[in-house]
């Protein structure tokens, strides 16, 4: 009984049997640097700023030719942004602000492309922003872990 109260108390085994890790998407089988290689996180977030302005840009014009109720202004952001994420990654595997940045979205297990199912699940947990927020020790948010994606220098 005492060696199960301690074996309980020493906590949990560790989390990852894999290789060692040298470098972040060394695990992933990505490359340590240049094409391929995981982008960082200050890059991925002006691709996000860029992605965003643009967004904002699109829905402003939306509201100057009356298309959209300056009411609903910043749901129509939301929901440009969105649908030009998940178009964008589906038909090019990038969005613009990424490809401004020279990043794109690459699937890290066999299939070959992101596919539309999947890019819509990431641009909604993106939107969501908290699960963006959990990194694992690649640096790749929730988003890219369920999808099974990441974000990597073209």
């Amino acid at each position: 009984m005492a060696r199960r109260i301690v074996s309980w108390l020493s906590g949990p085994g560790p989390l990852d049997s894999g290789p060692p890790q040298h470098y972040p998407g060394g695990r992933l089988g990505l490359p340590e640097r240049g094409s391929g290689s995981l982008a960082r996180l200050g890059r991925r977030m002006a691709a996000l700023v860029v992605d965003w302005l643009l967004a904002d840009g699109l829905a402003a014009l939306g509201t100057a030719l009356g298309l959209i109720s300056p009411r609903l202004l910043s749901s129509a952001v939301l929901l440009i942004w969105l649908a030009l994420g998940v178009l964008a990654v589906r038909l090019f595997g990038f969005t613009p602000g990424q490809f401004a940045l020279g990043l794109a979205v690459a699937s890290v297990d066999e299939r070959m492309q992101v596919g539309l199912g999947r890019a819509a699940v990431r641009g909604v947990l993106i939107a969501l922003v908290v699960p963006a927020l959990f990194v694992d020790v690649d640096g790749r948010g929730l988003q890219d872990r369920l999808t099974a994606t990441a974000v990597v220098r073209r």
